[in-house]
């Protein structure tokens, strides 16, 4: 072996021996840094744990803490009892109502001498006051020789016919006494009825004592044709039953009260067909005293007959105004004539009814709209006195013109 190749073997021999050395040296290194990266593990999880051992009783302590500051800031809890009253029913019911007024309705039966001999006639009525004083319709006893008022005990008494108002279709009689327990039924205030109120309608129908029907208030402010041409204004309508021998007897609300007094009914037949007609109890408060303290009641009056005008008619005829009364006559002698009031003049045909034209419209009272008679006759009945001037506004010849008019005292029917 030459030196060269002694050298060599050398050479690889260090070269070996270097790498294993430095082989060996990595490899502690290694395990030096593993072997600290352990304990850095070891040191970390145990500050973890106790890390997470103080959050554990941080959170208990909160909790409690918590339910402590509940406690404080909380009201006890108490029992807390509520009464709730609720409202009664308005009024009575349709039994009690019948109850209380069936011994102070009567029947009423006439006697009158015709030309043909005594024919007998029927109605109903109701006890105004404890001196005996009862309330019927006018119609009931017109041209009667005798009545006889009847209650529902059976007892029955002769009556004096005290006064009496075909305007309205009013009567007062009286009689000596009334039955023991029997009482006058409370009037009440026909102005505040409503439609679709509850009703109750007593009386007679064809002889049959004690008989009542239930309804409401179909409509109010109706009229009702009277004696002479004139309306019963401010009428009320209801479907509560009401047939002959009804006539006179009370129509009632839910509170016991008199509102109307069962006057009328429209039928092709005769019989009830579901309008029937009673007049306010509004109306009964202003004529029956009169009836009772000297036999009639004054009725106002202008003195003058026409037509209500439509706006239909109003185009047919060309007139002014499209609402109103049209005055086609004014009456000799009445307060209309001496205020000056103009009637019509000439005769025109619109859709077959003949109208006279050329007179006054008559178009408010007192600076109170009228859209028609039915609002001047329920304005006078209800405002004006006998002797009272009012102011008529009505339309001349295009013009409008206030004329003032003392008011006269209506004639008896003819």
């Amino acid at each position: 072996m030459n030196r060269a190749a002694a050298a060599a073997i050398i050479a690889l021999l260090a070269l070996s021996l270097a790498f294993n050395l430095v082989n060996y040296y990595s490899t502690q290194n290694f395990k030096s840094e593993i072997s600290g990266l352990k304990a850095e593990y070891s040191s970390l999880k145990s500050e973890y744990l106790k890390i997470g051992g103080n959050l554990q009783k941080l959170d208990q302590k909160l909790k409690e803490l918590s339910q402590r500051l509940e406690t404080l800031t909380s009201p006890p809890p108490t029992t807390v009892t509520v009464t709730v009253t609720l409202p009664k029913p308005e009024g009575l019911t349709p039994q009690q109502v019948f109850q209380q007024a069936e011994k102070s309705v009567v029947q009423i039966v006439t006697r009158v001498v015709t030309p043909f001999g005594v024919e007998g006639g029927q109605g109903s009525g109701f006890v105004y006051s404890a001196e005996g004083y009862i309330v019927t319709n006018y119609h009931v006893v017109e041209d009667a020789a005798s009545v006889e008022v009847r209650f529902i005990d059976g007892s029955s008494y002769e009556a004096e016919i005290v006064g009496t108002d075909p305007y309205s279709d009013l009567a007062v009689l009286k009689i000596g006494e009334l039955p023991s327990g029997v009482n006058p039924l409370k009037l009440g205030d026909s102005s505040k009825l409503r439609v679709g109120d509850t009703v109750v309608a007593i009386g007679n129908p064809y002889g049959l004592s004690g008989t009542m029907t239930l309804g409401i208030v179909s409509q109010l402010g109706r009229f009702l044709r009277a004696p002479g041409g004139y309306l019963i204004v401010d009428v009320i309508q209801t479907d509560a039953a009401v047939n002959p021998g009804n006539s006179g007897g009370p129509l009632l609300n839910l509170k016991g009260e008199v509102v109307g007094v069962n006057t009328a009914i429209v039928s092709p037949t005769g019989a009830f067909a579901g309008i029937g007609f009673a007049i306010p109890s509004n109306t009964v408060k202003m004529v029956v005293p009169d009836l009772i303290s000297r036999g009639y009641h004054p009725h106002p009056w202008v003195g003058v007959r026409g037509f209500d005008i439509t706006p239909s008619m109003a185009r047919k005829l060309g007139l002014p105004v499209e609402r109103g009364f049209l005055i086609a006559e004014v009456l000799p002698g009445s307060p209309a004539e001496k205020a000056g009031l103009k009637g019509g003049t000439a005769i025109k045909v619109v859709e077959g009814q003949r109208i006279v034209v050329g007179g006054d419209i008559i178009v408010g009272l007192d600076g109170v709209e009228v859209r028609g008679i039915a609002d001047i006759l329920l304005y006078l009945e209800r405002h004006v006195e006998i002797g009272q001037k009012v102011v008529f506004h009505v339309v001349r010849d295009g013009e409008r013109l206030d004329i003032p008019l003392v008011v006269g005292e209506r004639p008896p029917p003819s």
